[in-house]
């Protein structure tokens, strides 16, 4: 099996529960260690490090039907609490645009109505429903929840203000607001969740995860890169 495969087959909980992202992360995706041995090695080591109170909490992100957080939908704030912005105005230190939800591990990402997709009509219909990119038809707008792991080795990847765009800090993969692959190692663009945004609240289904947003194409590529992101690449 390819490493890419055996990347790809780990669940959100387990990246969460069994290896903490950063260097951990990259540790265990170079090994390709089996569940197994990775469930029965970290609680070991939480049991050692960490004392009963820590892995009980690891034991609820495996098991996060118990409890109902993550691993299932829930419950974000109001719509109204996440402005759109333009791709230049994108500013999470400011909550335009690009908000963090710790509870849903995700970004949530809110464009205005006149993003300059570079697909139009049915085919551009057919990329956002595929990427999981939702319209809002109220208002026009586009929303996504993008998880928060790169998916080169699963480090937790950070908005930049300065670069309007996702980075790495690990291996320097790099993916614009839509989440689209822009540059780096990463084999493809980053992995999203569902996000349902018909009621007052937004919603995130973090018990779905899209793994299948393939590196974008000169056919599939929805955003352009922004002039300011273009240092950001090195």
């Amino acid at each position: 099996m390819a490493q890419n495969d055996k990347e790809s087959s780990r669940t959100p909980q387990e990246y969460e529960v069994l290896s903490g992202g950063g260097a951990e992360s990259a540790e265990i995706a170079r090994q390709g260690l089996s569940r197994r041995q990775l469930l029965r090695g970290t609680i070991g080591l939480a049991a050692g490090l960490i004392g009963v109170e820590s892995v009980g909490a690891g034991i609820v992100m495996i098991y996060p039907t118990l409890v109902g957080k993550f691993g299932s939908k829930i419950t974000l704030q109001p719509k109204k609490n996440y402005p759109a912005a333009p791709l230049a105005g994108f500013d999470i230190e400011k909550g335009k645009g690009v908000f963090y939800e710790y509870t849903a591990l995700s970004y949530i990402v809110h464009l205005t109505k006149d993003t300059p997709w570079q697909l139009h009509g049915q085919e551009l219909q057919n990329i956002l429903d595929s990427e999981w990119i939702v319209q809002d038809p109220t208002d026009g707008t586009y929303w996504a929840a993008i998880y928060q792991r790169c998916v080169h080795l699963g480090c937790k990847f950070n908005f930049r203000t300065d670069c309007r765009s996702f980075k790495c800090p690990c291996h320097g993969s790099h993916y614009n607001n839509d989440g689209e692959w822009l540059s780096g190692p990463a084999p493809r663009s980053a992995d999203r969740f569902e996000i349902d945004i018909s009621g007052k609240n937004i919603v995130v289904n973090t018990g779905k995860l899209n793994q299948h947003v393939q590196h974008p194409s000169p056919t599939t590529l929805l955003l352009t890169e922004l002039p300011v992101q273009i240092p950001c690449n090195t």
